[in-house]
């Protein structure tokens, strides 16, 4: 028997009685890629097949009758190679071996070698069976391969910012870059083997984040947080973790691929940016209430100044018994445009309550036409211009006179020497998408224009904002064009601003037109009594002393007999000891509100009116449909408002004092 093994299986031939001995020599020499070729014992060439004359490139006369060791390199032979590799196959019954080999043209190719020693039934040496394969390309692609993971070894172990290693699929660590080593403290002797979990806290161990983190990873390709993790040293870190499987191209799992990243730093400058930010929000927060407060308390203290003045000179003249009507009505004047400067807070805040309504813009403007000329001067020449006619806006009368003015006063302080104030209107219709503050549909366009200084770009965009003034520090409060904005827009509206400097302001408001439908504000809740000199008992509360003692006076003067109370609590009590047949009650007051007030009156004593005075335009939605007074307010709104919500019968106050409350 002629017996050959090679790396990739078993090659037999043997005599078989019965088939010619040609069909092994057919066999061999049909092989092509491998080099199949007998030596003697001494190592001499005695059989070649295709194989070996394909890529060794002798012929068979060429090479049968040579010594093998002609295809070893210089080296080798140098080295006795040829000669150990037939000793090793002679005795230990194999030889095998990859190198460089040469051929016919001295070129080198690589190969895989296998030499089999070839004895018969005796067991005497016949000679060597040689299987040889030009491995020359599997090489070059084992060594590219070997090289890009080299690289990208060089690669994850040269990044230090981020710690990147692999975990086994229980989460062992299979490997361990320098950025690891930098960020959590550990060499690769030390880690490695070691499960990943030691990285977490203790309170995260217990809770199984770690394995919750893998099975995440495996289940949905990818698992990313935060959180805190462990140092060799104990100390903690902020970490950023995101976690990948490792698979195969049929799927299997692997294990894991980590990439940690250290964001300790990262988060306490963001915490820092945050607190500064904070800081700064906090800083522009008391600049705006030392802004607002200073413009405020610089109105005010012009207001009581005049009222305080005029007040004192009054009480000084009517000692003497000279005239001084002059003098309340200045103290009356002053009090009025405290209540607009606090209308233009409320409107500020988008709290004044807005009476919406059909609207004659040409009318209103022309019944302000005097209003106008008193306010801003003889130096102030205003034009209108306006269409013969058009439809009416939907909007507050009163609030829209107050913002005119506002504006008209505006445009008058930026022409400090005089000049021309153009008030015009104009139907317009937006279109949807047109412009993102406004609804599509038809508008009228309000705008007052100037020729003063006008604005530059930086100005121009402040100029709506709250507290922004151009007029020096303690001149104002910087509402007015704020304010005028929030009106606007609570109409459903907007407010535009063009200016160029050197040329003019134009500021325009834009109104919803009134609908068809749009429904005519409605009749009080409370008729009017058919008699209205009928007085009656009146529960006045109200927490602040002051303002009770006017109440009740006023009420007093109308004709009505009045109970005072400071509180709810002493309202209650009050209402139980006798009949009351009207309760004036202010909102704001503490422990109970007067809307509070309202709901318990009502249960205990059903059908008893009560009128609620507020100088805050919000009310609770089921208190906004009873009697309302908004301060401040004279004697003839507080008799408008009791009249219209007295009861359809009022006791008459002698007939019955035995069951009237005392006190008071």
């Amino acid at each position: 028997m002629i017996h050959s093994t090679s790396a990739f299986g078993e090659l037999m031939i043997s005599a078989v009685p019965g088939r010619p001995d040609n069909c092994f020599e057919l066999l061999v020499q049909s092989v092509t890629d491998y080099a199949i070729y007998m030596l003697d014992p001494t190592g001499v060439i005695v059989s070649w097949n295709a194989g070996a004359r394909r890529f060794k490139g002798y012929e068979a006369d060429e090479i049968i009758g040579q010594h093998f060791s002609r295809f070893y390199t210089a080296e080798d032979q140098a080295s006795g190679v040829p000669a150990l590799a037939l000793y090793t196959a002679e005795h230990d019954g194999r030889f095998e071996a990859e190198g460089w080999r040469v051929r016919k043209g001295d070129t080198r190719f690589w190969a895989s070698v296998v030499i089999d020693p070839i004895r018969d039934p005796s067991g005497q040496l016949l000679g060597f069976a040689k299987i040889t394969r030009d491995m020359t390309e599997q090489r070059s692609a084992r060594e590219a391969l070997r090289h890009s993971e080299e690289r990208f070894r060089l690669l994850v172990d040269s990044v230090t910012d981020y710690a990147i290693y692999m975990l086994d699929p229980v989460g062992t660590v299979t490997s361990w870059n320098r950025g690891a080593e930098r960020c959590k403290g550990y060499s690769a002797d030390e880690i490695v083997g070691q499960n990943f979990s030691r990285f977490y806290s203790e309170e995260d161990r217990i809770a199984g984040l770690p394995s919750r983190a893998l099975h995440t990873a495996e289940q949905e390709g990818r698992f990313e947080a935060e959180g805190w993790r462990i140092r060799k040293d104990g100390t903690r870190f902020w970490a950023n973790v995101v976690i990948d499987p490792i698979r195969d191209p049929l799927g299997q799992l692997h294990g894991f691929a980590k990439v940690t990243r250290d964001l300790t730093e990262r988060r306490e400058a963001q915490r820092a940016l945050d607190e500064a930010r904070d800081a700064i929000v906090q800083t522009q927060k008391m600049d705006a209430i030392g802004k607002l407060t200073g413009g405020v308390a610089h109105d005010f203290n012009n207001l009581l100044a005049v009222i305080v003045g005029s007040l004192d000179l009054a009480r000084q003249r009517m000692a003497s018994g000279a005239d001084i009507s002059r003098y309340l009505d200045n103290a009356m004047a002053a009090a009025e445009r405290g209540a607009t400067l606090t209308q233009r807070m409320l409107a500020f805040a988008r709290k004044q309550e807005l009476k919406l309504q059909c609207v004659d813009c040409i009318a209103l403007v022309r019944d302000m036409a005097d209003l106008l000329q008193t306010t801003l001067g003889s130096g102030i020449t205003i034009e209108t211009r306006f269409p013969l006619a058009m439809v009416p806006a939907h909007a507050d009368p009163t609030q829209l006179e107050l913002a005119l003015l506002n504006l008209a006063v505006n445009a008058r302080d930026a022409m400090p020497g005089g000049g021309l104030i153009i008030v015009e209107a104009a139907e317009i219709a937006v279109d949807a998408g047109e412009r993102p503050d406004l609804a599509a549909g038809a508008y009228i366009r309000l705008a007052v224009t100037d020729a003063g200084e006008g604005m530059d770009e930086a100005t121009l965009q402040r100029a709506r904002e709250p507290f922004f003034t151009t007029k020096g520090v303690g001149k104002g409060t910087g509402l007015g064009l704020s304010m005028v904005h929030g009106f606007a827009q609570q109409c459903g509206g907007s407010l535009t601003l063009s200016s160029e400097v050197g040329v003019g302001t134009t500021v325009a408001l834009l109104l919803p037109v009134a609908s068809a439908d749009t429904a005519e504000p409605a009749p009080a809740r409370f008729q009017m009594a058919d008699d209205i000199d009928t007085p009656m008992v009146i529960l006045a509360v109200d927490d602040d002393d002051l303002v009770l003692m006017n109440t009740a006076g006023m009420l007093e003067d109308l004709g009505h007999t009045v109970f005072q109370a400071s509180n709810a609590v002493d309202a209650l009590r009050l209402l139980e000891q006798g009949a009351i047949d009207l309760v004036v009650t202010d909102h704001a007051m503490p422990g109970m509100t007067g809307a509070q007030l309202a709901d318990a009156i009502e249960a205990c004593f059903p059908g008893l009116p009560v009128i609620i005075i507020t100088g805050f335009a919000e009310l609770p939605p089921h208190a906004s449909a009873r009697p309302r007074l908004d301060k401040p307010f004279k004697q003839a709104d507080l008799a408008r408002i009791v009249k219209a919500s007295r009861p359809s019968r009022a006791s008459d106050p002698l007939l019955d004092a035995t069951v009237r409350p005392h006190g008071g």
